[in-house]
């Protein structure tokens, strides 16, 4: 048999007091009745081990104390957003922000199609950071939920939204200018789908750049993009080492990805970096782990994480206005030479 959950009327009918008493105690509201009255029930809630509901101390402040973390599933393959170490250090970062200023993280994978304004509404939200959303109509219903909303590497130019990122593009160009300036000229790309306006995108046009400023020609046949993973990563290195023995260096644009090339290029007899060096994106912590340690494109996945979660939390708790100042948010990126690229 369950045992039987303790209500706020069991704490009310326990102290001798009305609930109304109880309430006040619970939502900050103590100084409407005596200190006895506090005291008898504050002794009534540890003896019956009382504990209080969010959802229904929400319904007293208006507030749920919820904040959402939405990830939408861009590839097809709906498991691999939550296989990226990537996401874990930046929700991990989100979740620890709000909660040292007494707000929950509700997580939520959203499939391609489905609404998220849905989510906001049935689970009455106080506010959202998406990840990783895209330039389509999608992101319209967003406004209609009527709640403040963080954008985290998203490419909307809307100055309804807060945005923190980084310039993608830029970063690209860096990663591969580093590998360019090492003497390497056959320089392939492992990348996740391509798509308009997205993080992967800017990443594959600062490649571009790097390699045109540079006087290298660009190869159609040296891009290998499908999804960002372990996995895609690996069987670019295999095709690579089996294919490819004019290739010198490989940029994967996300680390994840990396370790998997790494890994392929190994299995087929080559060694990073002495016969292909590579160069990954992100500074996730596994990077200075891995053997040989990555070198990578710092973009302080923690920073990112943390600045989002005060964005948001400046607009429910604080009722802060941002300025348009105040809603673009840049965190910097910079080159980490470990072990994993070599001079030619």
């Amino acid at each position: 048999m369950s045992k039987k959950k303790i209500t706020i009327r069991d704490v009310a009918k326990h102290a001798d007091v009305s609930i109304a008493a109880v309430s006040y105690v619970l939502n900050n509201k103590a100084h409407k009745v005596s200190d006895d009255t506090v005291a008898l029930i504050h002794k009534s809630i540890k003896e019956l081990n009382y504990i209080p509901s969010i959802s229904a101390r929400g319904l007293v402040n208006n507030t749920s104390q919820l904040i959402a973390v939405i990830i939408p599933q861009t590839e097809e393959h709906k498991q691999l957003v939550f296989q990226n170490p990537f996401y874990s250090e930046m929700i991990s970062n989100i979740e620890a922000a709000v909660r040292s200023d007494g707000y929950h993280v509700l997580l939520a994978g959203v499939e391609k199609g489905k609404s998220y304004l849905d989510i906001s509404i049935s689970r009455n939200l106080d506010g959202a950071i998406l990840i990783g959303i895209y330039p389509e109509e999608l992101y319209e219903e967003c406004k209609q939920a009527n709640i403040p909303i963080v954008l985290v590497d998203s490419y909307i130019h809307d100055q309804y939204f807060a945005n923190v990122g980084i310039d993608d593009e830029h970063g690209g160009y860096i990663a591969t200018k580093h590998l360019i300036d090492n003497g390497h000229k056959h320089i392939a790309i492992a990348t996740g789908s391509i798509r308009r306006d997205g993080v992967v995108e800017k990443r594959f046009l600062g490649y571009k750049r790097a390699l045109e400023e540079a006087g290298l020609p660009y190869r159609s046949d040296y891009v290998f993009g499908e999804s960002v993973s372990f996995e895609h990563g690996h069987d670019t290195g295999c095709l690579i080492a089996k294919d490819y023995p004019e290739i010198t260096a490989v940029f994967a644009t996300a680390d994840v990805m990396a370790f998997g090339v790494m890994r392929g290029l190994m299995e087929n007899g080559l060694t990073v970096p002495d016969d292909i060096s590579v160069i990954g994106f992100d500074d996730i912590s596994w990077a200075h782990m891995f053997f040989p340690p990555l070198t990578t494109v710092r973009q302080h996945i923690a920073s990112k994480g943390q600045q989002a979660a005060q964005l948001l939390l400046d607009q429910i708790k604080r009722k802060k206005v941002l300025t348009a100042e105040e809603k673009q948010v840049l965190v910097p990126l910079e080159v980490i030479s470990r072990n994993t690229v070599r001079k030619l």
